[in-house]
């Protein structure tokens, strides 16, 4: 049997738990953005996403955009489920702004992919 050094352990875990965050991030985008979910719905789905981050083992986050998705999750679902006075209306409401949250979020991903200048295209 293989046995794994602390390092990588660290390592498989922090791999873990970041994709479970953007596959929440993924699935709230798809629920938002589909016409036909209801505050039921979505109320439904986040509960289950919420718990399956929440069995994972909480890492160290380095990466500016994981500590932020992080913490959207976090504002979302305390605005969104634990709130006694959300309701179907306000869903309808708020779907085009964390909907536009979500973008800005991917865009920072996204944003840090290609910062080597050697993969920059100078234009003159």
């Amino acid at each position: 049997m293989r046995q794994y050094t602390p390092k990588q352990i660290e390592k498989y875990k922090r791999q873990k738990y970041i994709s479970a965050l953007n596959k929440c991030t993924k699935n709230l985008y798809k629920l938002l953005k589909n016409e036909d979910t209801t505050y039921e719905i979505f109320r439904k789905k986040f509960i289950q996403l919420k718990d399956e981050l929440d069995k994972i083992d909480e890492v160290r986050l380095d990466t500016e955009h994981i500590k932020k998705v992080k913490e959207y999750i976090e504002k979302l679902f305390l605005k969104t489920i634990l709130s006694k006075e959300f309701s179907n209306n306000d869903f309808l409401d708020i779907k085009n702004s964390e909907l536009n949250m979500l973008n800005r979020l991917q865009k920072m991903k996204n944003r840090s992919k290609y910062s080597k200048t050697k993969h920059k295209e100078i234009f003159y």
